[in-house]
């Protein structure tokens, strides 16, 4: 068995099950370990809470428990400024701009593997460690590789196609070969309290889950009214600011018309709903920007892949362009109905995840 004694590693914990045991695994294992817990923005006043749901007070206390409990170190590190800077902001302006984000993509970019990661290893840590469903293995020429979690339900491998060479060298993912069914009877087993504790599941920044809500205290300039038109150009009504809208949307557009109308794309520049039936509804190929390819290379010419649309999204077969000014083109053999601008088109080959970009609004 491997000799960890003289490995370093620092855990990111939240206070959930989930970096709980992935603290817990480690410690077993052998390894020197720190738990380190980031103290996130949050909203400064809403319903008298002023706690990122990441790390309020009863996740921080749960943390340091667990903390405890394991015998290991435990820090908090302010990442308020850093995080509302980036991926608040990011979020705010890719509404600006018409799209639907995923913030825990930029999350993993700009936060756990960039700044929490360069703190990790600036206490001479070799390993930054998190709860994530995922895997890290080595191909033959000695590149790492990023997997899917064995467990279907939760691998979070989409979220996590931002990390490069750098990144995988020193990051863990103890949990990347458990089903979380397993994960929660090693909590119980070993006598951590949060072994019931429910998953959070809503963006941590928004105080009430509401991004419609948040949008409107936040960035109140992205609420304002505009046309709703079909693809012709005619003009049916007034919505009531972009953002209450997304791709695929039929309820609550607002607007009558003999027959049913869907949102089919976003005009942010002229601030207009574009709307349509059924049949205009989704397309058969796209383009995104802001590609990582995880094993450093970029492809030099077409090939075939597996693409998720969206973080639940059912992988579908896709020919990937990759195109000279470092985008890719996808070109799918029928129309998706949910593509959808800002989200991430994250590509695999099996269980092995290539990398993906951000979804382009239609030019």
């Amino acid at each position: 068995m491997q000799n960890h004694k003289d490995i370093t590693v620092v855990v990111a914990m939240s206070g959930g099950v989930d970096s709980s045991v992935a603290a817990a695994l480690l410690v077993e294992q052998g390894y020197r370990v720190i738990g380190m817990m980031m103290r996130l923005w949050s909203e400064e006043s809403f319903d008298d809470k002023q706690h990122n749901r990441c790390c309020t007070p009863e996740q921080m206390n749960d943390a340091q428990m667990i903390a405890k409990r394991l015998g290991i170190p435990f820090y908090v590190l302010d990442t308020k400024a850093t995080f509302r800077n980036t991926v608040v902001q990011y979020f705010i302006d890719q509404h600006a701009d018409g799209l639907t984000p995923n913030p825990c993509i930029e999350c993993n970019r700009q936060i756990r593997f960039s700044f929490l990661q360069q703190n990790a290893l600036a206490l001479d840590a070799d390993y930054l460690a998190t709860g994530h469903y995922a895997r890290i293995t080595q191909a033959d020429n000695g590149r790492y590789q990023l997997r899917m979690g064995v467990d279907p339900l939760k691998d979070q491998s989409y979220v996590l196609s931002v990390m490069g060479q750098e990144q995988l060298a020193h990051a863990l993912f103890p949990l990347g070969g458990y089903e979380k069914v397993e994960i929660r009877k090693i909590a119980h087993d070993i006598g951590l309290t949060v072994h019931d504790k429910k998953d959070s599941q809503d963006l941590c920044f928004l105080g009430d889950g509401d991004y419609r809500r948040f949008l409107r205290d936040h960035a109140p300039s992205l609420i304002q009214p505009g046309e709703i038109r079909l693809a012709s150009g005619e003009s049916l009504g007034q919505h009531e600011g972009l953002v209450n809208y997304t791709i695929g949307q039929r309820r609550g557009i607002g607007v009558a018309h003999a027959t049913p109308l869907y949102v089919i794309g976003k005009d942010a520049a002229q601030n207009a709903l574009i709307v349509g039936e059924e049949s205009e509804l989704g397309q058969a190929s796209l383009t995104a920007k802001r590609v990582n390819w995880v094993s450093g290379e970029t492809p030099s010419a077409p090939f075939e892949a597996q693409v998720k649309i969206r973080y639940k999204a059912k992988p579908v077969p896709g020919i990937v362009t990759p195109l000279d000014d470092g985008r890719i083109h996808i070109a799918f053999e029928g129309v998706l109905r949910d593509i959808t601008p800002g989200q991430g088109a994250i590509l695999y080959q099996g269980d092995l995840c290539l990398g993906g970009g951000l979804i382009e609004a239609d030019q």
